[in-house]
């Protein structure tokens, strides 16, 4: 339970399959690798603080299971979700750029940790700014860091590194009228994963881009499972508080075990 628990919060946080919406319209014209990630950047998400609330749908072979989560975030300080179901919260999330908090009340157990577990699940590594900016529509990877070759698929830009990482192959398609993303993926080929985070719709939020469904799907060999984000309110920079405390008497736990 607590495994299945913490996946559901954990990765509804780090991963986010239909196409984003766009202006009735609008059409991708070509336009060069750089110039779309120098467009992707002018459209960076720029307010220092989230509230939200969010609809979580998991699903794999055996389970479907929906909570509601509670998210604060405080820019590249720290990630807060309190999860619940029928009303009642039953655990809490805290990430910072340094480690990973957790505790969930119904077995009383806690993790107190660093990223290793979802480097490993990934293939590459992960951290406070690649999980951010999943949630907030923007690349996991800094795409100024590398050359790409871009096309224009569909009604999208896609962006493909001329040179992959040794370990993984990663993908990225790139909304033509507000270059967020509309798709990130990532491959590997020898383990046979898929990670794809799909940004199925944005909305406006006073002058900021958001988005408002994220589709997430994590492949193993033939296992499969998914995870439906909806975001159900969404305010900028309000005063936050992150109050966390893992309650006395509860043990510690290893998720690797």
């Amino acid at each position: 339970m607590l495994k299945k628990t913490f996946h559901i919060l954990f990765i509804s946080t780090l991963l986010i399959s239909c196409k984003s919406k766009i202006v009735e319209g609008s059409t991708a014209i070509a336009m060069s690798s750089k110039n779309i990630v120098k467009n992707h950047y002018e459209y960076q998400f720029d307010k220092k603080t989230i509230s939200a609330r969010l609809k979580a749908v998991y699903k794999d072979k055996d389970n479907l299971q929906t909570i509601t989560i509670k998210l604060r975030l405080e820019k590249d300080k720290i990630i807060w979700m309190s999860g619940g179901m029928l009303g009642y919260p039953f655990a809490k999330i805290m990430i910072t750029p340094t480690k990973v908090l957790f505790y969930e009340k119904l077995n009383k157990t806690y993790f107190e940790g660093d990223f290793t577990l979802l480097s490993d699940f990934l293939g590459t590594d992960v951290d406070f700014e690649i999980i951010q900016n999943l949630l907030i529509g923007e690349s996991i990877l800094d795409l100024n860091n590398k050359k790409y070759s871009a096309k224009v698929q569909g009604n999208t830009y896609m962006l493909v590194p001329k040179k992959q990482e040794e370990l993984f192959d990663i993908l990225f398609w790139i909304n033509p009228v507000n270059f967020k993303m509309n798709k990130q993926e990532v491959r590997q080929l020898k383990d046979q994963k898929k990670l794809t985070v799909n940004y199925a719709e944005y909305q406006k939020i006073k002058d900021e881009v958001f988005p408002r469904l994220i589709n997430i799907t994590a492949v193993e060999k033939i296992t499969r499972t998914f995870i439906d984000l909806e975001y159900k309110s969404v305010e900028f920079d309000r005063k936050l508080s992150f109050p966390f405390k893992i309650p006395h008497g509860y043990q510690e736990i290893y998720l690797n075990e």
